[in-house]
């Protein structure tokens, strides 16, 4: 049995998700999906701190808990501290999921994607990418959603993309305000 930390974070993946990747690439490969368009909803803000600023604060991957009002406890779930590969593990309410780095470019941007969610939601990312803006920054938040290809399904991405906007706006409103006490709301962008 894995042993808890003191946060109550697992030191190492359980062995049934190991299976579980095996067990879906055996089906990818025996039943290839086809292209599915995603519900993608991007949201985004201008923070007025640098471009450096803001992605140490995104960087802190285990830290979001500190600035993001929508997540009540965060904490590091792999041994990396940067990079693609790295595991945290978010609690927000009575829901946890686990977000795992997928794209880590320093100063650019960094994409995770999301478990943890009910089964009808295929799979979730996030991608931060901030660029500089004078002398702010705008941060971008674009979500994906893939719960299939029927149209009920996209109508469930749909409908969930809707909650992650929601989600989104709370996190740059709290990015912002870790820079200023007087944020600016996020900008209300496109629902695919």
């Amino acid at each position: 049995m894995p042993q808890a930390e003191p946060t109550g974070c697992l030191q190492h993946e359980p062995e049934w998700l190991d299976n579980r990747d095996a067990a879906e690439r055996d089906a990818a490969e025996r039943y290839p999906r086809r292209e599915v368009a995603m519900a993608t909803v991007m949201k985004s803000t201008t923070i007025p701190a640098s471009v450096d600023a803001v992605w140490a604060v995104l960087a802190d991957f285990a830290a979001i808990s500190q600035w993001a009002p929508n997540v009540d406890h965060s904490c590091l779930m792999s041994d990396r501290t940067e990079g693609v590969g790295m595991v945290r593990r978010i609690q927000t309410g009575r829901t946890t999921v686990v977000e795992t780095v997928e794209h880590w470019e320093p100063g650019a941007a960094l994409r995770y994607a999301i478990t943890g969610l009910p089964p009808i939601v295929r799979s979730v990312t996030n991608q931060w990418s901030i660029e500089s803006h004078g002398g702010a920054t705008t941060a971008t938040l674009t979500t994906e959603i893939d719960a299939g290809p029927r149209p009920p399904q996209q109508a469930i991405a749909k409908a969930v993309g809707r909650k992650f906007g929601q989600a989104s706006d709370a996190m740059l409103a709290g990015l912002a305000t870790h820079f200023s006490a007087s944020p600016e709301q996020p900008e209300q962008e496109q629902h695919a």
